[in-house]
């Protein structure tokens, strides 16, 4: 089953996708025009391939839906809107980019990057537990461990003989031994933070989606660092890549503040502090600001 969806353009879907032209080919990857990820809706496991068939300024996506049963029209509903927010479809950049124009920096970049769109987790519980692995360590080997982790935990979609694997559930994480954990190489502490979160969650003691209707951002980010396992780093890591929370800046992330640092510093150390007054320029935008600069340093954007 094919379906269309038309995006809030501008939106170019090559750059906003690229960002997983490094993924592994059995969870979530974008190659050759094509992205594609296993999801799941209330039915069971479907592999999503989507590709452009639009422009940047008329952008419109074909998406493919592939699984081991019949799909119908409910799957397909529930698919639309899963795809819409994976890859934040329905984000207008308009407003953005008329806030951009008060920094020379930052209205250079979104000229060269016109288009790009944020990709979202597809649930706060995984944007959570992918920043809870990637804390203080580089991004190269958390990737890693994700994909071991993803494929050891996530339920599996056979597609032409060919095994994709879904984000694994907080009831599958809940239920794992530390020594099951461990083996995808991760610390005891990082084991015992995920084990433990994601008891709770399966066991409705902590619901991650009431954040999504929080107001007063800093509100949320206290009460998720009041959480064991989770600091400030790792809460507003999650609440923009797992709620949309465009107005959260994780300053302390010090690869963001090398990038911040080439781009409006002359590569000099800066502190939390100081990327923080940058981002005072960007308002309510300064999560999708700090995501152009990242995509700017694997573009090798030149201003």
């Amino acid at each position: 089953m094919k379906i269309s969806l038309s995006p809030v353009s501008p939106f170019d879907f090559t750059l906003s996708a690229g960002i997983f032209s490094d993924g592994d080919k059995h969870i979530r990857r974008f190659e050759g025009g094509t992205f594609w990820q296993v999801v799941t809706i209330s039915s069971g496991l479907v592999l999503i391939h989507v590709n452009s068939v639009g422009t940047i300024d008329s952008p419109r996506l074909v998406v493919e839906l592939i699984s081991d049963r019949k799909i119908d029209q409910y799957d397909k509903s529930e698919a639309e809107r899963i795809v819409s927010s994976l890859l934040n479809l329905k984000l207008d950049l308009k407003p953005f980019y008329r806030i951009a124009k008060r920094d020379e920096v930052m209205s250079k970049m979104v000229k060269k990057l016109k288009g790009l769109k944020s990709p979202l987790a597809l649930t706060p519980f995984e944007a959570l537990i992918d920043s809870i692995i990637e804390q203080q360590i580089s991004l190269k080997v958390a990737h890693g461990l994700q994909v071991k982790f993803i494929k050891a935990f996530g339920e599996s979609l056979n597609v032409g003989g060919e095994l994709y694997y879904a984000y694994p559930a907080p009831k599958s994480l809940g239920a794992a031994s530390l020594q099951e954990l461990r083996e995808c190489g991760l610390s005891l502490r990082k084991s015992e933070y995920i084990r433990e979160i994601s008891s709770r969650i399966a066991q409705r003691k902590l619901d991650l989606d009431k954040y999504r209707n929080y107001d007063d951002l800093q509100a949320a980010i206290r009460e998720l660092d009041g959480i064991r396992g989770i600091g400030v780093w790792t809460a507003e890591m999650t609440l923009v890549r797992g709620m949309g929370k465009l107005d959260a800046l994780p300053a302390d992330d010090l690869g963001l503040r090398r990038i911040m640092s080439h781009y409006y510093f002359g590569d000099r150390n800066i502190s939390s502090g100081e990327a923080r007054d940058v981002a005072k320029k960007w308002g309510q935008w300064k999560g999708l600001a700090s995501f152009y600069l990242v995509m700017a340093a694997i573009k090798d954007v030149q201003l």
